[in-house]
């Protein structure tokens, strides 16, 4: 494992790339990042400027210093914005002086897809694609009108591009508006109805006129306790009533005296452990741990926007440690429409370098506050949404091939008894098609091969927070995944593992086909003693990933490549670096002359599935019998029939062989032998039951 741990640090690019914590704070943003590679029309840069921060690219002309463009940081200017992993995907940008990106590059990202499934590659050719558009363009995928830049997908990496998307159209967006290359969009301004407002904080909170972001110091990589990190409660003062009453009529009319026309005022107070003020508040002034964001627009704040909030005048409202007025100068920004608090952390993290997090909540003024109440908006699609509904054939024919498979299995009772050893065409055939199918449409095609990765994303859920939109970002995946569990539930891991694992059905085709081949003579399998042994060493591979990923996710998502599933799909064995390849290589091969080597005695993912099977609610069918007859064990490709001829769960790849066998009058030794004696005392032959024995007969005188 830790050869092929070595042989993926050398491709690992950008994957959990160790940053300095000085490029997110530093105002010299290009001597720690290559701001050259995304503009390289420029010979040299000046420090960061603006809100949110870019630097200028300069080129020397005729004596005087020329503007050629501006480099700016995704978590500078969309720290909101975070990929499948929950994490910021840090991308650096440049963009020309007449408003076109100029390139993109990923410096840092923590998505466990582009490890183990996809290759970095295609994320790279994925950003090059943004090179030429205009700042502050709508990219979407596949989709091209008049408002919106049709981009080519990544099959599978949905919810990462779409984030990739958001950072590119809104950073540019925001630094073009900056240095006036585009114009703000305004939007029309609230207008209020006057309607009194509730007496009390709690009747103010019921009704969403303040607002409410806790952050927990586990959530921001700090030792765990009950009190928050921060704990924000936040709010529009404009609109008269609500202002009133949480300022008093006298407060409330020396904020008036203050504001402008045009100009909005936010009351944020703070009783966590931690100041919402942040290092860049100390050095320069600037709010740095919060931002308010309105559709693509961001707005954050200096010391010139703040105002002491010295008392809340409302019953009920909660005990504080900081307080403070914010003033936005923005007649962009409209209290009609939804906006957003942001809390902005950066903390060191595990091998010490820089992590980012990110935690908002919505605000919206009620509609009994607004004339008119709240004006229509168009609701963003969820990205896991426009994942499903791209894919609504392929899901369709994905779902078939399940039920199909599920519906045969939960009927295999009739087809096995209606085979026989000699000749299994009645369960043989479905099971080739479900192989041909799972790695072809599903693996091949469709790159839908479930991971470990996955069951340690699950394994960690309830430490990190339960993301529905991360685990439907992938539709396949997520059925499948549903799949897994109901067979699970009910056969164990072997309707999985044995029907409509990708890989594990290019396994047993490979040995199948090697047979065909004529090389069936040098085919084995391993002794019952070293293959009673070998069997755990999958159980030890899962829990040193496990173990590893409570010490680092990343550091486990690298391990978990012992799977050679992302060389066989994803990023093919051509592209892979020699330890992939020598170590895809000779798993091929041998699954040539065993039957499922990997699965056996490696799969990390299939000893995650065998845990649960022990539990499984049917079994396969056993006759008293079955005891002493070793016949159905001789035969098992699993091994997973013991010596007193119980079928191990944990083992079993449900290929019905067995099943077969237990119904053939002919093969089976106990039904032969009472086949042999009815036939010699002359008795009457009868069918065979469900249950694989004779129907009793009644003999008549």
């Amino acid at each position: 494992m830790m050869w092929l741990l070595s042989g993926g640090r050398a491709r690992a690019g950008s994957y959990e790339a160790e940053l300095p914590a000085a490029l997110f704070a530093s105002p010299d943003l290009c001597r720690y990042a290559p701001c050259a590679s995304v503009l390289p029309q420029a010979e040299r840069f000046s420090l960061r400027k603006g809100q949110p921060a870019y630097v200028e690219g300069l080129r020397r002309r005729d004596g005087h210093d020329e503007v050629v463009g501006y480099v700016f940081l995704s978590t500078d200017t969309t720290p909101d914005v975070v990929g499948y992993s929950g994490k910021p995907i840090v991308t650096l940008m440049g963009m020309d002086a007449q408003g076109r990106i100029a390139g993109v590059r990923i410096l840092r990202h923590s998505e466990p897809i582009l490890l183990a499934g996809i290759p970095e590659e295609k994320l790279v050719d994925y950003v090059a694609q943004y090179v030429g558009k205009p700042a502050g363009s709508h990219f979407e995928l596949g989709r091209a009108d008049g408002t919106n830049v049709p981009m080519e997908a990544i099959s599978g990496a949905t919810v990462t591009v779409l984030a990739e998307n958001q950072m590119v159209g809104r950073g540019s967006y925001a630094v073009a508006r900056q240095v006036g290359l585009v114009r703000a969009v305004e939007r029309p301004q609230a207008r209020f109805t006057g309607a009194a407002a509730p007496a009390d904080w709690a009747g103010l909170v019921a009704e969403g006129s303040v607002g409410h972001l806790k952050v927990m110091p586990e959530q921001v990589g700090e030792a765990p306790s009950a009190r928050p990190f921060v704990d924000l409660w936040f709010g529009y003062l404009n609109e008269p009533s609500v202002g009133k009453r949480l300022l008093g009529e006298s407060g409330y009319q020396r904020l008036l005296v203050d504001l402008k026309p045009g100009e909005h005022a936010f009351f944020v107070i703070n009783g966590g452990s931690s100041s919402f003020k942040g290092s860049a508040f100390v050095r320069g002034g600037t709010f740095d741990r919060i931002q308010l964001s309105q559709d693509e627009d961001s707005y954050q704040f200096t010391d010139a926007d703040y105002r002491n909030l010295y008392h809340l005048d409302v019953a009920g409202a909660p005990a504080y440690e900081e307080s403070g007025i914010f003033i936005l100068h923005s007649t962009s920004f409209s209290a009609a429409y939804p906006w957003k608090l942001a809390f902005l952390s950066k903390h060191a993290g595990k091998q010490g370098t820089a992590e980012y997090a990110n935690f908002n909540a919505s605000y919206w003024t009620p509609a009994r506050y607004l004339q008119g109440g709240r004006p229509a908006i168009e609701v963003p699609t969820p990205a896991w949404v426009k994942a499903w509904t791209a894919k609504k054939g392929t899901i369709a024919a994905f779902l078939a091939l399940l039920v199909s498979v599920g519906a045969f299995y939960a009927s295999r009772m009739h087809w096995a008894a209606r085979a026989r050893r000699t000749d299994k065409r009645w369960t043989l055939w479905p099971h080739m098609v479900a192989w041909v199918l799972a790695l072809g449409f599903v693996g091949t095609l469709e790159l839908a091969q479930p991971s470990v990765v996955q069951v340690l994303t699950l394994i960690h859920a309830p430490f990190d927070g339960w993301r529905w939109d991360l685990f439907l970002s992938d539709p396949l995946i997520f059925l499948f995944w549903i799949f897994i569990a109901i067979t699970i539930a009910l056969w164990g891991r072997g309707v999985f593992c044995g029907w409509t694992c990708p890989y594990g059905s290019l396994s047993e085709l490979l040995y199948r086909g090697a047979r065909r081949l004529g090389l069936g003579r040098w085919q084995f399998a391993l002794p019952p003693r070293w293959h009673h042994r070998l069997r755990w060493l999958k159980y030890v591979v899962l829990l040193v990933l496990v173990a590893a990923s409570f010490h680092s996710m990343a550091l486990a998502e690298r391990m978990a490549e012992v799977e050679p599933f992302k060389t066989t799909f994803m990023v093919h064995v051509w592209n892979r670096s020699w330890p992939f390849v020598l170590f895809w290589s000779v798993l091929v091969a041998l699954s040539m002359f065993m039957e499922r080597p990997f699965c056996k005695y490696l799969c990390p993912l299939g000893a995650a599935l065998a845990l649960p099977s022990r539990w499984r609610l049917f079994g396969l069918k056993r006759k008293a019998e079955c005891s002493t007859c070793k016949a159905c064990a001789a035969g098992c490709g699993s091994q997973a029939i013991d010596p007193q001829g119980r079928i191990d769960p944990t083992e079993c790849m449900q290929c019905l062989d067995c099943l077969v066998l237990y119904h053939d009058d002919h093969a089976c030794p106990p039904l032969s032998m009472e086949r042999k004696r009815r036939e010699k005392a002359g008795l009457p032959l009868t069918p065979i039951g469900r249950d694989g024995h004779f129907i009793p007969i009644t003999l008549v005188e």
